[in-house]
């Protein structure tokens, strides 16, 4: 189980918003697909230049494969009520469901993200790529918030991105208080993903959706208000916003879109901050897990169609994914943009990259104002890092992959630190045993307490057995031990990574040991106890970990849990030639299929005893639903919240609920209630472990194929400018076929292309350059060069620094007053510095961001800061601000550059 942030609320001044600790969840799980092992080499990936030379056959049919196919339809079955009446997932075919959502026919961006998976694979075995982006299409439709649901983006300040509040270990120390007096660092991407993508709206997804919207809040998609009960659903709410301590038991479920219909007199912003005054705003939280482990699913999904000739069918999912991966930066860094090492709220406020830890943290968010007359929005990262949350190959992918790099200046440098970042964070978090430990935090106690005394250290980050939630603690389930292991199995089964060996070859033996298959039962690991903590990290003499231990406690049949840890197996066996691990593998697979199959699914009987926590009440320092004196509120179907409720008092509906008396009977005193669940994510994590079996280690998988294709021909100089080179080739034959070419500059690859031509830019104009040509097929088969080739580029011309344009455009209107951006563009030279000078008359300027702004009556000048002064040729920028009075209906723009 695990949880995803809230965000926080924040008052009326026109900056940034503030935002409380947010601890939350993100409870599901990672499932991967990939290629046959790979010989070619670590850091380039293949690209889509368009169609593949040559196409591959579908995956082999099996037994294997039927399976995935039976499980596929029994998933799709409507029937089966895996899917809401608008196609969104739930989290499971059941609806008395709590664990990290506190509901079955909620989702998660997990949920979807596992149906990107399934249709991945889906497309690898059938060739069919429909179902495979209309995934993607819902979840854009349904789990990224939409213009309407961000109004007031257009007034962030990346040079003020938040207003500090600290966090704190229980809920009943809640709200926490603003407090403006702690500096908050600069976000160093927000200028340019604005600048990138001509938007100030952010492009990744809310974490928790109530699909059927039985809350009653109807915070739906497309809309800046509260749809009410009466709205069919989805619905974007939160509920984990109070510490670590806050379980899903304790939490108080709150809309994303918080206008004060419902709740208290202001909303239910201040059960979890605190300030003078409350307005009316919008708040998302992201898990980016869930957004890597979608580009993970695009990124193979690639691989897959392209074997097969249809790399153009998915291209239009493959581009959002790579925007996705720009905007999942913002998990790079700390909450509040502070440092690394940070140990009191007066440690250095970050700027640049020096905020930046390169993990992907618990979250990231992003809020601000309903009312579009006084607009003002925030954002933040995380300071805490959960080893079970990193995807080394959706790092790898967004900075190796030509077609998913983002298309920000930064982004792939981005991406290629935090690749070996998280490599490292997993050799540092690494047992003696084996297993891997949680994680680390910038931002001890939630506050930026000093460190421990003694504490190991990461990058100045601080240990932290359970990282986020310790109510379970959150690396006491072996569920993270295969979502984490399984992303370095596929980076070690894609690139062959010695880092990936190693932690591979010590973690492998010790979970194989704690697994047992007979003919009637199963079991894998379940809990886990740690003692000890790593060595403090050296890169250059990393610690053996000598004192950090892991304990399994006990065992269990977790459907989704055992399908985690056969993939992981499957992908290591696949590139290693483990065969014990390949047969555990296959043991476990063919136990769940005959053991657990049902009509649904596969599934195991399930105890509940955490069941009885339904009606706890608060207790004096100890656990319950705390609400804080003197406060009241009521949810849209009229259930109240005061001090005192439980649980299920704020949750009546499940009073209704077919399954409920079972649990009725064990609050009175009776034996723990017993199901059978269907979650979404675990029929997911097995049927595409069926998939990868069949297509890696089944009978259908073949010998290695060891032949290399035969060497390109008659490779050409198609045309040179100043600044690039076009090249032409023959195609190379392979005796199962071509995947694609490597593309080698003065004897060093540069690019990978799956076309027969190629152009490079960005070279240095009047320079002469070799070229050759290598083919590789699907196996990493690398053919001998082609011949080489020189092109010579044009003598180019110098241009003086250069000018600068700018151009002012009405964001938004109302009764006297509006919001307008200035875009700054410039010429065809990199300039250092620009001013840009306007009149509003009959208007006059009240307030401005991005830039700095002075006045002289109704004339306006602005210029360049720190991050956006400097401009390559022909980039931009946008600077932003408010007026008063009715806007120019054509507003003139001087530019002038330093």
């Amino acid at each position: 189980m695990h949880r995803t942030p809230g965000t926080a609320r924040r008052s009326r001044r026109r900056r940034a918003a503030a935002t409380i600790a947010t601890l939350a969840v993100a409870a599901l799980a990672t499932v991967g697909m990939t290629v046959p092992a790979s010989a070619g080499l670590p850091g380039v990936a293949p690209g889509d230049d368009g169609a593949a030379a040559v196409a591959a056959p579908f995956a082999a049919a099996g037994e294997y494969t039927d399976r995935f196919l039976e499980l596929y339809e029994k998933i799709h079955d409507p029937a089966n009520g895996y899917f809401s009446p608008q196609g969104i997932p739930y989290h499971a075919a059941e609806t008395l469901m709590v664990e990290a959502p506190d509901y079955g026919h909620e989702t998660t961006s997990e949920a979807y993200s596992f149906w990107l998976w399934l249709e991945a694979s889906y497309g690898q075995v059938t060739g069919d790529w429909a179902p495979f982006n209309d995934a993607w299409d819902t979840l854009e439709a349904n789990m990224i918030p939409t213009t309407e649901n961000q109004p007031t983006n257009g007034a962030y300040n990346p040079a003020d991105p938040a207003t500090y509040a600290p966090e704190h270990d229980h809920p009943s120390e809640y709200p926490s208080q603003l407090d403006a007096g702690v500096s908050v660092g600069q976000d160093p991407i927000g200028s340019e993903l604005r600048q990138t993508y001509g938007t100030s709206e952010v492009y990744g997804m809310h974490w928790l959706s109530d699909v059927d919207n039985v809350y009653g809040f109807g915070a739906a998609p497309g809309s800046s208000t509260l749809q009410g009960p009466d709205h069919p659903g989805p619905s974007y709410i939160n509920t984990f916003q109070r510490g670590p301590q806050e379980s899903v038991w304790e939490t108080i479920p709150q809309p994303s879109i918080d206008d004060f219909s419902y709740g208290g007199s202001n909303g239910y912003l201040d059960l979890f901050t605190g300030d003078a005054s409350y307005a009316k705003q919008w708040k998302y939280t992201n898990a980016p897990d869930a957004d890597a482990r979608a580009i993970e699913a695009v990124y193979w999904a690639k691989q897959f169609a392209e074997a097969q000739g249809a790399g153009d069918q998915i291209a239009g999912t493959v581009d959002k994914a790579s925007k996705m991966g720009d905007y999942l930066r913002y998990s790079l860094f700390d909450k509040y943009f502070k440092e690394p090492g940070c140990e009191s709220t007066s440690c250095p406020a970050g700027s640049g990259r020096s905020s930046a830890h390169y993990l992907l943290s618990w979250y990231y968010a992003w809020g601000g104002a309903l009312d579009t007359s006084g607009p003002w929005a925030w954002r933040i990262g995380s300071s805490h890092a959960h080893f079970g949350y990193q995807n080394p190959l959706a790092a790898y992918a967004l900075s190796t992959d030509p077609d998913l790099v983002p298309a920000s200046p930064t982004a792939q440098d981005d991406w290629s630190t935090s690749l070996d970042r998280q490599i490292e964070f997993f050799q540092w978090l690494q047992s003696d045993e084996g297993g891997i430990a949680g994680g680390a935090t910038n931002s001890v106690g939630g506050d930026y307490s000093a460190h421990p005394a003694g504490a190991s250290t990461f990058y100045g980050m601080v240990y932290d057995e359970d990282p986020v939630y310790e109510d379970p603690p959150s690396n006491q389930w072996i569920g993270m031990q295969g979502w984490g292991m399984e992303r370095i199995a596929q980076l070690y089964h894609e690139t062959g990574d010695p880092r990936a060996e190693a932690i591979l070859e010590k973690w492998v033996p010790w979970v194989l040991s704690e697994i047992t298959v007979t003919d009637t039962s199963w079991a894998v690991p379940s809990t886990l106890s740690w003692s000890g903590q790593p060595d403090t990290w050296d890169p250059a003499d990393p610690g053996s970990n000598a004192g950090l231990h892991v304990e399994v406690t006990d065992h269990g049949q977790d459907v989704g849990v055992a399908g985690a840890l056969a993939r992981t197996l499957i992908y290591w066996a696949a590139a290693s030639g483990d065969q014990q691990a390949a047969d555990t593998a296959g043991a476990l697979l063919d136990a769940m299929w005959t053991q657990d199959s049902d009509d649904l699914g596969v599934a195991t009987v399930e105890t509940r005893t955490d069941y009885g926590r339904f009606d706890d009440e608060i207790t004096p320092g100890g656990n319950g639903t705390y609400v804080p004196p003197g406060w009241s509120g009521t949810n849209p179907n009229g259930d109240q919240i005061e001090p005192g409720v439980s649980f299920l008092d704020i949750r009546s509906f499940y009073e209704d609920d077919p399954m409920f008396p079972e649990v009725q009977e064990y609050l009175d005193g009776g034996d723990a209630p017993q199901f059978t669940y269907h979650r979404f994510w675990a029929q997911v994590a097995v049927a595409t472990a069926m998939a990868d079996y069949d297509r890696l280690l089944g009978d259908g998988a073949g010998e290695p194929d060891t032949q290399a294709p035969s060497a390109p021909t008659d490779v050409r100089v198609a045309g040179t400018t100043a600044s690039s080179v076009s090249l032409t080739w023959g195609a190379a034959t392979d005796d199962v076929g071509v995947t694609g070419y490597e593309v080698l500059r003065d004897g060093a690859v540069v690019a990978r292309a799956s076309t027969t031509s190629y152009t490079e830019t960005g070279l240095d104009p009047a320079t002469t350059y070799e070229y050759t040509v290598r083919a590789y097929d699907a196996a990493r088969n690398v053919s001998p060069p082609s011949g080489p080739v020189a092109a010579t580029t044009g003598e180019g011309t110098v241009e003086e620094p250069g000018a600068c344009t700018g151009a002012l455009t009405v964001a938004n209107q109302w009764a006297g007053g509006f919001q307008a951006t200035v875009r700054i563009t410039a010429g065809s030279a990199a300039i250092s510095g620009w001013t840009a000078r306007f009149d509003l008359a009959p208007a006059s300027f009240v307030q401005g961001w991005n830039g700095r702004f002075s006045t002289s009556g109704s004339s306006v000048t602005v210029s360049g800061v720190d991050w956006n002064g400097s401009l390559a040729a022909g980039a931009s920028t946008e600077v932003g601000f408010t007026g008063n009075g009715t806007a120019p209906s054509s507003v003139p723009v001087t530019c002038a550059a330093d």
